[in-house]
């Protein structure tokens, strides 16, 4: 492994490959300043021939390639600390192996950076969805919130009734999970075309339960175009997750974006299971908003949903402290950080701003639209 990974480095690291390295940082970043350029070209350009080809050539493949990516990277890791390791014991380490390891992990630091952006990270910088429906997104008041967590709840109670244990226990069948999340958008795509998606290219993670005490519901692979998603958590969430997925399939990498897009094509679904796991989450974010700036009119609205979402979410707060654990803090802040860098100044909690897409969203269309 030593030898090929040597000679794979060697290849790979000629001068002129430094030279185009760099070159492409450079656009890249300078790219990154021009939302609507990076809209037009690449979002709207390039991108969605990258992510069909993506997910032709890996989405038949029935299990996760971007898994098996992730997993050959972490034995490099492993195997480099291994190396390192190793020589310092026998007290071989010398000044040139440090300048290659640096050189080697410069290159790689910049090889990785390069084509994240290039095969999907670009999208970070577009302009988004709130321009493509014309949205005001404004700083929003605790009377919006009431409204938006109201008309949520109401939702929220009208599908709780209507879904039933044999449906929810359909997607047990994650070929039927996947397949509807696809029909989800083929329904949205009609009223909303920038949501075409097609081919499919989602998958079980091959990491689910190591997943549940890192704390992940599903994550996008840009390197393969798949969208993988936990099926070990709870099953109501599993719809919303996987649409989720889809929307960053789709070019919309910003978390609260690829919220608002996961609504957008679940609430075009004639599905119950999945405007269920739709407005449950929304409900949750709108809930927790409006919790931290009117806990009693928060306390108010959680009286009265319907029995199967406080089933559920007890289920889900049971679910949560089952795998608490360490580390999960510190993959939450690394990611957290992750997002920051990437055009998300709120990290995680960028994940809860969705409510200000749909405040916007029902200040255009009505609450009824929601």
């Amino acid at each position: 492994m030593q030898k090929l990974l040597t000679g794979l480095f060697g290849r790979l690291m000629k001068s002129w490959s430094w030279v185009l390295l760099v070159l492409l940082t450079i656009g890249i970043k300078w790219a990154s300043w021009y939302p609507e350029w990076v809209e037009k070209n690449y979002s709207l350009g390039v991108y969605p021939w990258i992510s069909k080809a993506q997910r032709y050539l890996f989405g038949w493949i029935p299990f996760s390639v971007g898994d098996l990516f992730y997993a050959f990277l972490v034995l490099v890791v492993l195997f480099q600390t291994w190396k390192f390791f190793r020589l310092l014991f026998r007290k071989k380490l010398t000044r040139q192996f440090f300048k290659e390891a640096l050189q080697q992990g410069i290159f790689f630091v910049l090889f990785i950076y390069v084509f994240f952006n290039l095969l999907w990270g670009l999208n970070y910088n577009r302009v988004g969805v709130a321009a493509q429906l014309g949205l005001q997104l404004k700083t929003y008041t605790r009377e919006d919130l009431d409204t938006l967590t109201g008309a949520l709840q109401a939702k929220l109670n009208i599908y709780a009734a209507r879904v039933s244990g044999p449906q929810r226990d359909t997607f047990d069948r994650k070929r039927t999970l996947f397949t509807s999340a696809k029909a989800a958008y083929n329904e949205a795509s009609v009223m909303y075309p920038f949501l075409d998606y097609s081919p499919g290219s989602v998958k079980p993670s091959l990491f689910s339960y190591l997943g549940n005490y890192l704390g992940f519901q599903g994550y996008y692979n840009p390197f393969s175009g798949e969208g993988q998603v936990n099926t070990t958590i709870p099953r109501f969430l599993e719809p919303f997750v996987t649409t989720h997925e889809i929307a960053h399939q789709v070019g919309y990498a910003r978390e609260n974006e690829a919220n608002f897009v996961a609504f957008l094509a679940c609430q075009q679904y004639e599905s119950p299971a999945f405007r269920y796991s739709m407005y449950f989450d929304m409900y949750l974010y709108a809930l927790g908003e409006l919790s931290r700036r009117d806990s009693v009119q928060a306390r108010f609205y959680q009286e009265g949903v319907h029995m199967q979402v406080k089933k559920d979410q007890q289920e889900y707060r049971d679910f949560l402290y089952r795998h608490r654990n360490p580390v999960e803090g510190i993959v939450t802040w690394g990611y957290g950080h992750f997002l920051k860098a990437n055009n998300q100044p709120a990290g995680k909690r960028s994940y809860n701003e969705v409510v200000a897409w749909l405040i916007a969203y029902y200040k255009k269309f009505g609450a009824g639209k929601l």
